[in-house]
């Protein structure tokens, strides 16, 4: 039995008032004990979440690292060894804002990925097509392949200490949703996918859907037999909200 995880996304979001104001919100939810649950708070804020957190059974994570294992002289960039020091356990890689707006190819993904691992955090790597890759029929060979990229490299072992996030890329900021079953189609697909290589690996995967996630759309999306919880973007920054959704995965 896989053990959903709810993950929330505050991308570049927050200013120090705020993040406390949403960790106080946070630290007042009732979150059901057999759900885990993350956030993602920007670099700047990842100190003050994790102290502001201590003591919640709430982990939290980097949305990137650098590709590069070793610190050394990569200005700007932060080390998977940093990330550790500074409290993270997971690590998000490949998201669709970093592939289509800043140019993350999947050799870089790749790259990030394992050196998430090798710092022994858990990397959650994010999938998902374009509209355009949807209205072309094209949305599991896209997804495919970007799963691909990691398991031809690393091999599918690697999947065993690892979240992949299914995002369509229309549904993500937009308002748009996924409908269940069009999620749960995707899931099965990279489910099967992995399956194809280790059966063990792939009934132990833990696979989270992430497109405008909302408390009113959370239990019928979980309720899917591939789908194992969510990586949550613009609800994540509302307590209230984040909590419901996390007690939807429990339900």
């Amino acid at each position: 039995m896989r053990r959903p995880l709810v993950a929330g996304n505050w991308k570049m979001h927050g200013t120090r008032a705020s993040v406390a104001e949403l960790i106080e919100g946070v630290r007042q939810q009732v979150l059901p004990a057999d759900v885990d649950v993350a956030v993602f708070p920007s670099s700047l804020h990842i100190a003050q979440v994790v102290e502001g957190l201590n003591g919640k059974a709430v982990m939290v994570g980097a949305q990137d690292c650098a590709a590069q294992v070793e610190q050394g002289a990569l200005t700007g960039e932060l080390a998977v060894s940093q990330l550790v020091d500074g409290g993270c356990e997971l690590v998000l890689v490949g998201h669709s804002e970093r592939r289509l707006i800043l140019g993350e190819s999947d050799e870089v993904v790749v790259r990030k990925f394992a050196a998430v691992q090798a710092a022994g955090l858990t990397p959650v790597l994010c999938v998902g097509e374009t509209r355009e890759q949807r209205e072309a029929n094209t949305t599991l060979g896209v997804v495919g392949g970007q799963l691909a990229a990691v398991i031809d490299a690393l091999g599918v072992d690697a999947l065993k200490n690892a979240v992949v996030a299914y995002e369509p890329v229309w549904a993500i900021g937009t308002g748009l949703t996924a409908t269940p079953e069009q999620a749960q189609e995707v899931h099965a697909a990279i489910r099967a996918q992995v399956a194809q290589l280790d059966a063990g690996v792939a009934s132990g995967l833990r696979i989270l859907y992430g497109g405008s996630v909302k408390a009113a759309s959370a239990a019928e999306l979980f309720g899917m037999r591939d789908i194992d919880g969510g990586l949550v973007g613009g609800a994540s920054l509302n307590a209230d909200e984040f909590g419901a959704i996390c007690r939807a995965a429990g339900n």
